[in-house]
């Protein structure tokens, strides 16, 4: 069976980011061609030279269109076009796929999958990592009226089109299903985690990480991700100064790059050695930190459309037996609770968060109880190498060949 893929942004474990589909590629293209179409934008943020760029067995055609999370709205949006219709004329130049994978985000790569599979007659599976247009919109970066309503529109059409829809978390399914999509169409497939990256978080790894940063006797809390303006940055540096403040003992790391980087700098002049701002690490490198910390931030604004997100520093966190703190309201809120693997602290209240984790991290029974349950979880639901068969078999019955 031949896979057509259709995704803007590859990245493998060499790079700062989730690389979720190199999991998924790599298990799929073992019994069935597959051919990816994407860019290189992120080869040159590789930290380590571990990994292949693609996994055995993926053809790649890369589209030579810059992008970075630094660009602007406009130059964002030219960036989705361009690749948008370079993914559509190599998309009809491919041998002729089954089927055709479509990813979102940006809304862009997932219209072009579905132009090509309506032009070669073959069905195609959509998968939403996150609500698009609603995410951007919400944030400000959609401006006029008539491109949000164009927007809207693109989406359902989209929805409407695909075979089968694969979103990232049980909110964003029922969205999907809200937009008047069947339930039998639409299966939710969580972000997941790399358990075999994750084992090599060893005690002598992490002892090893501890020693050379001088975090020896240290409670850490750690935020490892994005430093972007959705997730809530200023709230937790203004809990770290409240509790660098008062207890020595703890020192936040902040884990990445983005938006707010200068803010956390600042912060960490003012109060050395207690707040720390560490560069972004490879995929292959990070479960080491989180193993190190007693408790790590899963946090976003406070705005109904992140409550659906699936943020791949909660999966990563729980697999290694470090519990979590999240700031959504929806799923995410609702798994802690129910597992018993973390806590929900209100977004935009760093007086409040400061004082949850101080008491928290009071009680290392507690914080070593609900780790262990997170890692039980993750062993169970998130591992991805169980989540690529899910896929892999919805797009075997998509296309026809089971």
């Amino acid at each position: 069976m031949h896979i057509a893929v259709f995704s803007q942004y590859h990245t493998n474990p060499d790079c700062p980011a989730t690389s979720r589909h190199y999991a998924l590629l790599a298990h799929v293209a073992k019994t069935h061609r597959v051919t990816l179409l994407t860019t290189p934008a992120w080869q040159s943020q590789r930290l380590t030279r571990d990994f292949p760029w693609v996994p055995a067995g993926v053809e790649i055609r890369e589209a030579r269109v810059p992008y970075d999370n630094k660009m602007g709205p406009v130059r964002r949006a030219l960036a989705f076009a361009q690749y948008a219709a370079w993914a559509v004329r190599e998309g009809l130049r491919l041998d002729r796929p089954d089927v055709i994978w479509g990813i979102s985000t940006p809304l862009t790569a997932a219209w072009a999958a579905a132009r090509v599979a309506r032009q070669r007659r073959v069905p195609w599976v959509f998968e939403v990592q996150d609500l698009w247009p609603s995410f951007p919109i919400a944030m400000g970066a959609v401006p006029t009226a008539l491109a949000r309503q164009q927007l809207y529109r693109m989406e359902k059409r989209l929805c409407q089109s695909a075979r089968h829809i694969l979103p990232l978390s049980p909110d964003m399914a029922r969205y999907v299903t809200d937009l008047g999509i069947a339930p039998a169409k639409v299966t939710t497939v969580l972000n997941g985690t790399d358990l075999e990256l994750a084992a090599r978080a060893t005690p002598a790894a992490v002892a090893q990480l501890r020693q050379a940063h001088g975090l020896a006797g240290k409670q850490v809390v750690l935020y490892a991700g994005t430093f972007g303006r959705a997730n809530d940055i200023p709230t937790l540096v203004a809990a770290a100064e409240a509790l660098a403040a008062v207890d020595a003992d703890v020192t936040w790391v902040f884990l990445g790059h983005g938006f707010f980087e200068p803010l956390i700098a600042a912060a960490a002049a003012r109060w050395p050695g207690r707040i720390r701002l560490v560069g972004g690490q490879a995929r292959h490198e990070v479960f080491a930190w989180f193993a190190l910390a007693a408790v790590s931030m899963v946090s976003f604004l406070g705005l109904p459309v992140l409550d659906a997100n699936s943020p791949a520093k909660l999966y990563d966190s729980l697999a290694v037996g470090t519990p979590v703190v999240v700031t959504n309201q929806g799923w995410t809120k609702r798994l802690v609770e129910q597992y018993g693997c973390g806590w929900y602290a209100p977004a935009g209240d760093a007086v409040a968060l400061a004082a949850q984790l101080r008491a928290l991290l009071a009680q290392p029974h507690e914080l070593a109880a609900a780790g262990g349950k997170g890692r039980e979880l993750a062993v169970v639901e998130f591992d991805r190498q169980r989540l690529a068969a899910q896929v892999q078999q919805i797009l075997e019955i998509v296309a026809g060949k089971v």
